[in-house]
């Protein structure tokens, strides 16, 4: 069996996006309709897994900066950082499979792709943040190292330099 071919590239406005299809409607409405607009008005980043030959998007992320208040933060972690009101952070806004690739690893590859990103950035960041949508996506995150905030168990963290150990 080979591996996949996917390359991880910025969305190119132009490519057509209709195909594409999750099965969350709330995550391919997004894609479909919203996040051209969004990226034009700087408020995310979307980055696209395409597949040879094609290409065709089988998958996709968005970024965005946001900040964490370090009061929500777990008291060992929150005593290592400066006492700031909040610490900086990425967001990861979205994070999508076709159909066509699930179970095959890619959202596994997409989050590497955006943990990565987020370590070369030349602006500082804390940690990657992610919104769950529900309990299967918090397992998702979990099983690669994020932590929950006890006041919102489904938004989750993962400290980059956490990350760039692993990495």
């Amino acid at each position: 069996m080979t591996s996949p071919a996917w390359r991880i590239v910025p969305l190119d406005p132009a490519w057509d996006r209709r195909a594409f299809i999750s099965g969350s409607p709330a995550l391919d409405r997004y894609f479909h309709q919203q996040v051209t607009q969004d990226i034009r008005r700087r408020v995310t980043a979307c980055f696209v897994a395409v597949e040879e030959p094609g290409p065709q998007i089988v998958g996709y992320y968005t970024l965005a900066s946001a900040s964490i208040a370090l009061a929500d933060l777990p008291p060992d972690l929150a005593k290592r950082l400066p006492r700031y009101p909040s610490v900086p952070a990425v967001r990861l806004g979205r994070l999508a499979v076709d159909q066509t690739c699930q179970g095959r690893g890619l959202g596994g590859v997409l989050l590497a792709d955006a943990l990565a990103r987020a370590l070369r950035a030349d602006i500082a960041a804390y940690a990657l943040l992610v919104d769950a949508k529900d309990a299967t996506a918090v397992a998702f995150y979990q099983h690669h190292g994020f932590l929950a905030f006890a006041s919102q168990p489904l938004t989750l963290f993962l400290p980059l330099a956490t990350a760039q150990a692993l990495l």
